[in-house]
Parts: structure tokens; sequence; C-alpha cells
């Protein structure tokens, strides 16, 4: 069950709840630090409350986000306003499709119903997620 794209592994994979708060944040990295990750994730989930509020968005995919050094993100956003980021390095000779970035937000958010359609999830959004079973999910996608 891995992706078919041809781009870097992501860097660091988000997930932060309604509230905005991170319910789970991976590093692939290890040329970035923990930091640069929370960083990241704060500034793409401002961007991405902009872009909602802004327009009216049918698709759940927000696309590319922003670029910043060499790094480029990506955001999603599901109908119940949980919103998931991934970070990839931008490399010159390898280009990331759209779709490809879509098949691996909706892996990410498949992972995340079958983790709140189990009936011991606390789904208050205040605890990160530290399911066994997400974090293998989010093992499978991260790795390309």
């Amino acid at each position: 069950m891995s992706p078919t794209c041809q781009f870097p592994a992501p860097k660091p994979v988000s997930s932060p709840a309604r509230q905005n708060n991170p319910l789970y944040i991976k590093n692939c990295s290890t040329t970035y630090p923990d930091l640069k990750c929370h960083y990241v994730a704060h500034t793409s989930i401002d961007l991405i409350e902009e872009r909602i509020s802004a327009t009216k968005h049918a698709d759940q995919y927000l696309g590319l986000l922003y670029a910043m050094e060499e790094l480029a993100v990506f955001g999603y956003i599901t109908n119940t306003r949980v919103k998931f980021i991934i970070v990839t390095s931008l490399v010159s000779d390898v280009s990331i499709k759209d779709q490809d970035m879509k098949n691996m937000f909706r892996r990410i958010h498949n992972a995340y119903v079958t983790l709140v359609s189990c009936p011991f999830h606390d789904p208050d959004g205040k605890q990160p997620i530290t399911s066994p079973a997400f974090e293998k999910a989010m093992a499978e996608v991260t790795t390309i």
C-alpha cells in the first residue's frame, strides 16, 4: 500500500484538529528539527484558515499552500474541519503532481476516519494521537 509518486518522501506530516492544535506531527527528516516542523504546521494552519474563509472550496485538497526555503507545504481539510499538512523537499529534477498528493491525503484521511471510528477513541481533539494503528498507517504513507 505505497503511493506511486516519484518525489521525495514527506518531511513532516501534521494533523491539526478543528481547534487548530496539532493532534499528530511526524518528522520524517533528520535534517530539520522538530521545532521547525511545529513552526511549519502552525503557519500552515493560518494559511488554510485564510484560504477557506476567503473562498468556498468544493475540493478538500487545498494544493500547495506555500514554499519556504527548500520545502513545499500542501494542505487538505476534511468536512469536519480537521486539517492535514504534508511538507516535502523541493528537488529541481522531480515534479510533484497534484494527483499524487491527493492520493496521499486521501490515505491519511482514511487512516484518520478509521481512528475516530474506534469506540475507544476520545474525539475531544485536545490530546495528541497515540494510536499504534494510526502510526503504522502514517509510516506506510511516508515511506515512498
